[in-house]
């Protein structure tokens, strides 16, 4: 894990930074020297080596545990996070964690399943953000990791939507904090290999040439190709850009197949 830095002194929380894109994003933010503050719902073990990771590298970083969708979820969240760095302002918020259920097509969507998905994907990064912002620095940097299903179709209709809830979220956000100089952007993956994608890409060879075909840099993502697209948005470097939505996704879908 290497950085030049940049974030020195900095403080920033990754939701679902346990594992996947989030572990990846919260690893690189304290390569560039913020203390971060790695949010996980379930996985202790999983979250505990990750900051063990990170520590080894150098950097700084402690686990938090709060269960998103869950009665009580922010303020759990605010008590560990207080707890792990006391009365230090918060400057780097992202909004990683997510949920998705396969089976909440159009046809087998329940109220049950709408409303978890919501819970965790939408209502969780409103009110955390809510609750950051008074704690957050002027130039603090919030980053919503949203997913290329906000633009191509998808059977996993109720997914997509609370994707794309998150995609006007930044863009409303943007608008209200700019007098603060807070930035607020949104990274897009495409097609990526995590947890939430392994069933049917991680452990198929015929899956991962099929994604290969379609995408112009001829592979599925990875989450380090995500996680540098955050830590830039983190960055100074991304002071005047903000309600943007970046896709990361290798030219996912732009058209036929170019020569291999």
């Amino acid at each position: 894990m290497t950085g030049s830095g940049g974030l020195e002194g900095r403080t920033a929380v990754v939701t679902g930074g346990s594992r996947g894109i989030g572990r990846s994003i919260a690893e690189r933010l304290a390569a560039e020297g913020a203390l971060v503050a790695v949010h996980y719902g379930n996985d202790e073990a999983a979250a505990r080596a990750t900051v063990a990771t990170i520590e080894e590298a150098g950097g700084q970083a402690f686990a938090v545990r709060a269960l998103l969708g869950a009665d009580g979820d922010v303020d759990t969240l605010f008590a560990g996070l207080r707890a792990g760095w006391g009365d230090r302002p918060l400057d780097i918020l992202v909004n990683n964690a997510a949920f998705i259920d396969y089976g909440a097509t159009i046809d087998k969507a329940t109220p049950e399943s709408y409303e978890r998905l919501f819970a965790v994907n939408v209502r969780a990064p409103l009110f955390i953000t809510q609750r950051a912002l008074p704690l957050m620095r002027d130039g603090g940097r919030i980053v919503n990791v949203s997913s290329g299903v906000t633009w191509f179709a998808t059977p996993e209709i109720v997914y997509a939507m609370s994707k794309g809830a998150l995609n006007v979220f930044t863009r409303s956000l943007a608008n209200s904090q700019g007098s603060r100089g807070i930035t607020v952007n949104t990274v897009s993956p495409g097609i990526t290999d995590t947890d939430m994608n392994m069933n049917w890409l991680r452990d198929s060879a015929d899956a991962q040439r099929s994604v290969a075909a379609m995408t112009a840099l001829g592979r599925h993502g990875r989450p380090a190709d995500v996680a540098d697209a955050v830590v830039f948005f983190a960055s100074d470097d991304a002071r005047w850009i903000t309600g943007q939505t970046l896709e990361v996704n290798g030219g996912l879908l732009l058209g036929p197949p170019g020569e291999r």
